[in-house]
């Protein structure tokens, strides 16, 4: 029996007592300096599949790579943190990390492990590192105050925790309808402290009350079978989130507010339909705007799937909306 089965059996934490020791765990690894960048899952995959990577040899093997690992490779008390949080399951004759943590920056963020196939998983990978990038530098240019903002489908909270970070001034709310990617916005944010962020369970913008002076979302965009809310986008080749984003955006933004608006487009003969769809809601609303595409071709992989038949690539573009004052 692996050491520490008896404790973790034994063990029944309440849900403040779990984010108690989540957060502690998280602290623990940014003080001891803990960094990890976060892949595809096709990257991932490729990487673990290596021979000698079967079980993890260090810590970025447990919490960024989501192998299995046995107890005695922890430093002291770790393994207990993760059996406190509830973030740990037994795996054949050692253990696995139900969580992973990621850096960006200067933060630490709590997200779902590998493999993300849990319909309530929280996501984190390379479209976040972009995402955040753009944001950056929407921000570093633009000199309009933000009072308020609201980061639409928060999933890891690392939008808001970035603008939180860049406008400390502001009101952030960062908004979901999946209540995991709440709890950990929370426990994130903490981590990153930055306290005024607020986490709030809402269907795009239903669940919330006023105007804002800047709308950030990184909505998911591809085609999923299993219709997981991290991953699908719905609509039009996967644009539907996208575009009612848009027209939430509309209807909510306060004069002379923006939306920064971070997503992937299908390109079909050349063509963006995407964003075809969405400049024309725009220009009905008297809206300006500016596109750009950030990477022409984002997973490729995915244009073996019946539903990209006629997509050449699939891009990832930023869209910002400015409603004029």
């Amino acid at each position: 029996m692996p050491r520490s089965s008896m404790a973790f059996d034994s063990a029944h934490p309440t849900a403040a007592e779990r984010d108690q020791a989540l957060l502690a765990l998280a602290r623990v690894l940014q003080t001891g300096g803990y960094r990890h960048t976060t892949v595809t899952p096709a990257t991932h995959a490729r990487v673990n599949d290596r021979t000698g990577n079967e079980w993890a040899r260090d810590l970025r093997g447990v919490f960024g790579w989501s192998r299995p690992f046995r107890a005695e490779l922890l430093p002291a008390g770790l393994f207990e943190l993760m059996r406190r949080a509830d973030v740990v399951a037994p795996h054949k004759d050692g253990w696995r990390s139900r969580i992973r943590l990621s850096s960006l920056d200067q933060h630490l963020f709590v997200h779902s492990a590998y493999p993300t196939s849990d319909a309530d998983a929280v996501f984190f990978g390379p479209d976040t590192y972009r995402f955040v990038a753009a944001l950056r530098t929407h921000l570093e240019r633009d000199p309009e105050p933000v009072r308020r903002a609201v980061d639409i489908g928060a999933g890891s909270g690392a939008g808001a925790i970035a603008l939180a970070s860049a406008r400390p001034e502001a009101e952030v709310l960062a908004v979901d309808i999946n209540p995991a990617a709440l709890r950990l916005t929370r426990i994130n944010a903490a981590v990153a402290g930055t306290g005024k962020v607020r986490a709030a369970h809402s269907d795009l913008l239903s669940g919330v009350d006023g105007r804002f002076d800047l709308i950030v979302a990184n909505p998911p965009y591809l085609v999923d079978p299993a219709r997981r809310a991290y991953r699908h986008g719905g609509g039009p080749l996967g644009a539907g989130l996208a575009l009612a984003i848009v027209d939430a955006a509309i209807e909510r933004l306060a004069p002379g507010g923006r939306l920064l608006l971070y997503t992937g487009a299908a390109i079909v003969d050349g063509n963006d339909p995407f964003r075809a769809a969405a400049e024309a809601k725009l220009a009905a609303a008297g809206l300006t705007w500016d596109y750009r595409e950030m990477d022409p071709d984002v997973f490729g992989e995915e244009l073996d799937c019946e539903a990209y038949a006629t997509t050449e690539r699939i891009a990832a573009v930023v869209l910002t909306a400015y409603l004029r004052s």
